[in-house]
């Protein structure tokens, strides 16, 4: 009998971590990475919150740095690249900390992952987000497949989303549905609608299966000068 599963790698929607709890199965979401051996921090059996990726392990350290990315130290942590400086002096700094270009917050000693800080949008009234996050939030219904959220100088925030709906006025009002907790400037405003799903063979997921950010925008760049052109859907 299965007493437990552990995920990493990529954040689940909590709504998935509590069913499987339901039934009986604790699933214990983590987060770590290659240069921390890898892991920094996971959920236990005994003290699960699966909207987070639990308690750093007992022998590292964490904590937030004044811009919101999450910095982790300890014996576990790597001391460099091999004969790469550079590389190293961009991940480490001279306290140890190792800068892992993710966005969290820290409450109750647990960390939760709000996005990567290289991804964060900025709109032209200067709002910023975590994508990561609302787009989690927007395909946990049924109707978007896939989805990145463009809006980095915008005015407002278009969904890009693997769909087969067509209604897309239906489209944002099941999208903002699932917005309902975020700021009230997180709302889409409008979806540009895509057909064929993303995969690693057609260059726009990685082979872990994360989207690749940059390549759907470039992909769709006409279709999204579109709707931006058209302005925005209440």
């Amino acid at each position: 009998r299965m007493r437990f599963a552990v995920l990493g790698g990529a954040p689940l929607d909590p709504a998935i971590a509590w069913l499987f709890l339901g039934l009986g199965l604790p699933v214990l979401q983590g987060y770590g990475m290659t240069e921390a051996s890898p892991v920094i921090s996971v959920n236990r059996t005994e003290s699960n919150v699966p909207e987070s990726v639990g308690m750093p392990l007992d022998n590292v350290e964490v904590r937030i740095a004044p811009g919101g990315e999450l910095l982790a130290r300890g014996p576990s942590i790597m001391k460099g690249y091999w004969n790469n400086p550079e590389a190293s002096a961009k991940s480490l700094d001279r306290e140890g900390w190792l800068h892992t270009g993710d966005l969290a917050e820290i409450r109750d000693s647990r960390i939760f992952i709000r996005g990567r800080l290289k991804d964060v949008l900025v709109l032209s009234n200067g709002e910023k987000l975590p994508p990561q996050d609302v787009e989690l939030a927007i395909l946990g219904d049924g109707a978007f497949e896939q989805g990145v959220l463009i809006g980095e100088g915008r005015p407002f925030l278009t969904l890009v989303a693997v769909t087969q709906e067509t209604d897309e006025k239906r489209l944002i009002q099941r999208a903002n549905e699932r917005l309902k907790g975020f700021p009230g400037y997180i709302r889409v405003r409008r979806v540009v609608t895509i057909r064929e799903p993303w995969t690693v063979e057609n260059g726009l997921l990685t082979p872990t299966l994360k989207v690749k950010r940059e390549r759907v925008q470039e992909k769709f760049r006409a279709e999204i000068e579109r709707a931006y052109a058209a302005g925005a859907l209440d």
